[in-house]
């Protein structure tokens, strides 16, 4: 029987540098990034330590060009994956090993852009934009109506509703047990 084991990481913290996206000769896209965590902790004699930890990590495939396109060196991520150790040999002849975090799943935590990146609503046309009439029904026709997820987009009863509702009497032969 085997024993059972889990390789599995998971990750919070800052990107050191803008992620660096290639290609395999094969064609698969593979993304590098660096991310920064910090563990801090209050030493017996009460003073507050930190300490920074730099790891290294890999995004393969979709995932990869996602990375090279959302993140940025700075941003808060939430990174999972697994620990994997590679050796080569390098053009001196050394050979060299490192290990990395493969990551499966990335999650952006914070709100930050990228430099120059404006978002909307920053840049205010100067006049605004009129639509004609005949032109906003055929845009409105073209738009594909989206399918309201059960649940979601429901409105309240009005207060005056659920007052009917609550006021009204149930009778013993409408009570189906």
């Amino acid at each position: 029987m085997s024993a059972r084991s889990l390789n599995k990481v998971q990750l919070i913290g800052n990107l050191t540098r803008d992620p660096e996206l290639r290609y395999t000769p094969q064609g698969t896209a593979v993304c590098t990034l660096g991310l920064a965590t910090n563990r801090t902790w209050v030493t017996e004699s009460g003073e507050k330590r930190e300490e920074t930890e730099f790891h290294r990590l890999v995004a393969w495939n979709k995932l990869a060009e996602l990375c090279s396109q959302l993140l940025f060196k700075g941003r808060k991520v939430f990174m999972e994956g697994r620990l994997q150790t590679r050796q080569w040999t390098a053009q001196d002849g050394t050979p060299r090993q490192t290990t990395e975090i493969v990551i499966s799943d990335m999650i952006i935590l914070d709100s930050k852009r990228a430099p120059g990146e404006e978002t909307v609503g920053e840049v205010a046309p100067k006049e605004p934009t009129v639509v004609p009439e005949e032109a906003a029904v055929e845009m409105a026709a073209e738009e594909p109506k989206a399918t309201p997820k059960k649940g979601v987009g429901k409105k309240k009863p009005k207060e005056g509703k659920v007052e009917e509702e609550k006021s009204q009497e149930v009778k013993a032969e409408d009570i189906p047990f």
